[in-house]
């Protein structure tokens, strides 16, 4: 009872309003909204005859003229050249562009490979493009051997070849210099 009692009062405020003020123009409204809404999404990524991807998200909207994708709750599974799991990313939000395949992850941004290497960010660039990997803030990388943190990095796929902003880090066994240190 209480419900209809607030959403007729509710009717009747917006009514009795005199002052409509300043409209948006209908095609203002149409460029600032999703063209579909998609509540618990999944794709599969395939790429010369194989799987590279399977995104689940949420929700997904999906913006048609701008060619991308607005994910909430994202998780990607990422597949090597033999279908093989390599690793699974998982962020709070991204934009997935349809036209190069590149992601931006924002929001607690963790990737595990599947031989246990681990990063952790809050906003994490995939470039498919230039198989690259970059964040522009602060960040966490662990593996079985090497321990690095820095506030922004640009790296290869594999995390083999890694240039960091500000390192602090160390490796077990042979040893790695850090330039600076």
């Amino acid at each position: 009872m209480t419900g209809r009692l607030l959403a007729v009062g509710w009717v009747v405020a917006l009514v009795g309003c005199q002052d409509q003020g300043t409209r948006p123009s209908p095609s203002g409204v149409a460029a600032d909204s999703a063209d579909q809404v998609i509540f618990q999404m999944t794709t599969r990524g395939h790429e010369d005859g194989g799987r590279r991807s399977h995104v689940t998200a949420d929700t997904a909207f999906v913006y048609q003229a701008a060619q991308r994708m607005d994910l909430r709750q994202l998780r990607v599974v990422f597949f090597d050249a033999n279908g093989y799991q390599s690793s699974v990313l998982t962020a709070k939000s991204g934009i997935y562009n349809l036209t190069n395949g590149s992601l931006d992850a924002r929001g607690s941004v963790f990737v595990e490979s599947s031989d246990g290497r681990k990063l952790t960010t809050e906003h994490l660039i995939y470039d498919k493009g230039l198989l690259q990997l970059r964040s522009d803030t602060t960040f966490v990388y662990d593996s079985r051997t090497e321990h690095l943190r820095g506030t922004g990095f640009t790296s290869d796929l594999e995390f083999k070849t890694v240039r960091v902003d500000k390192p602090v880090g160390y490796h077990r066994g042979a040893g790695v210099t850090i330039p600076g240190q």
